[in-house]
């Protein structure tokens, strides 16, 4: 017996607003509307994914069409729609809601709120029964609001799998607290227990342009015409990745939160409404595959994988090699060994040439350079090969200390 309806509703191709808006409300309106989510007065919180400065049509930003249509929707109920996001550690969100296209919407008299602004008041709040997770600064604006409904674009993620509308949520943390997810707490584990304190009512998926390969901000753009709703964050993030031809278990937050069972992840108890998955189904090219194309190896560079090492690892390794292609420092990792996953014992290699990244090499950070998180952050990983200001990083260290 299903115990989640998620809608699917496709789009004519290259949609305009009202084509795009017509779409969101049949979506919401077959996955069970929002009457009985949004009372008159709510303050309704609709957050988009505006990771970088990048225009929808790369797949790396939430179209503002889709979020525009939600407003109104929410505003046609009494409610007031507040459109509130933060961009990537170190990125200016105020510049990726421009290129977005938000500060139009700004101009048509929408709320749109820059959570990383100054002066926006921040309330750090307890997580009952949270075990990587048990207290987090948030945003006073998301610890009051009413509802909460999570407007993700449809994208590979290079550590974890997917971002939708679970991983979607990370994005109201301020920079030191990203920070901490990847670095200290474990990114898998801490964002799915972020939905015990923030949790959506609802998600809107964006995928209307996509991405596949490196996102979430530099793959390559997938036209899929799509709207995906539902009250169930989980069972929307289930569904949207099943149509990317993505596993539960490749998908780090979804499964941890279906494991604590915030949500519903098996496809066999959620009521697909609309489109049948198998009928817009399309196989996104992972992270890991997109950078494979991209690189060669530089010589001597070495990669060992653990039997049992999780895709976050992997596809951190891979995405930092990208980096460094991109800075033309790639042949600064020729000559190192770079271990990761549950090894045993070491590769028989000078420890000035080893690099152990991961949680499940803890035990052996003595014997090399080590780099701590579950998965780690790809900057962390540059900055093992030491390389990592020679391109130009945040100052790491300074972000860490810096106060909420």
């Amino acid at each position: 017996m299903a115990q989640a309806n998620v809608a699917i509703v496709k789009t004519v191709p290259q949609p305009d607003e009202h084509e795009v808006e017509a779409a969101v409300r049949r979506a919401v309106q077959l996955a069970g509307g929002l009457d009985d989510v949004v009372t008159s007065g709510d303050i309704v919180i609709i957050k988009p994914n505006l990771v970088a400065p990048r225009p929808p049509e790369s797949g790396a930003t939430t179209d503002p069409r889709v979020c525009k249509a939600i407003a109104d929707m929410v505003r046609e109920l009494g409610a007031h729609p507040i459109i509130a996001e933060s961009s990537f550690v170190g990125l200016d969100t105020e510049e990726a809601m421009v290129a977005a296209g938000y500060d139009r919407l700004r101009s048509m008299g929408y709320d749109v709120v820059d959570l990383k602004k100054k002066g926006i008041p921040r309330v750090t709040v307890p997580v009952p029964g949270g075990k990587a997770l048990k207290e987090v600064s948030l945003p006073k604006i998301i610890v009051d609001a009413d509802v909460i409904i999570s407007v993700p674009k449809m994208k590979t993620h290079d550590q974890a799998g997917v971002t939708l509308a679970v991983k979607n949520m990370k994005g109201v943390l301020s920079d030191p607290w990203k920070r901490k997810f990847h670095h200290t707490l474990g990114v898998f584990e801490s964002t799915a227990e972020l939905l015990m304190v923030a949790k959506p009512s609802f998600a809107v998926v964006d995928g209307i342009i996509a991405m596949q390969g490196l996102g979430p901000a530099f793959g390559e753009p997938l036209e899929m015409d799509l709207i995906i709703a539902g009250r169930d964050v989980v069972a929307v993030d289930a569904v949207t990745s099943a149509v990317m031809g993505f596993d539960l278990q490749e998908c780090g937050c979804i499964r941890e939160a279906a494991e604590l069972r915030l949500g519903i992840g098996e496809l066999s108890e959620i009521e697909v409404l609309g489109e049948a998955v198998d009928d817009v189904q399309c196989r996104f090219k992972r992270p890991d595959e997109a950078i494979a194309e991209a690189i060669t190896f530089p010589p001597g560079l070495n990669i060992v994988v653990g039997e049992k090492t999780c895709s976050g690892c992997r596809s951190q390794i891979l995405s930092t090699l990208f980096d460094l292609k991109e800075a033309n420092l790639l042949e600064s990792a020729g000559g190192w060994t770079v271990a990761c996953g549950l090894l045993e014992e070491l590769p028989e290699v000078p420890g000035d040439r080893l690099l152990l990244v991961g949680a499940c090499l803890d035990r052996f950070r003595n014997e090399g350079s080590f780099v701590e998180g579950c998965p780690p952050n790809s900057r962390d990983v540059i900055r093992g090969f030491g390389v990592g200001q020679a391109i130009g990083m945040v100052d790491i260290d300074a972000l860490e200390s810096e106060e909420d």
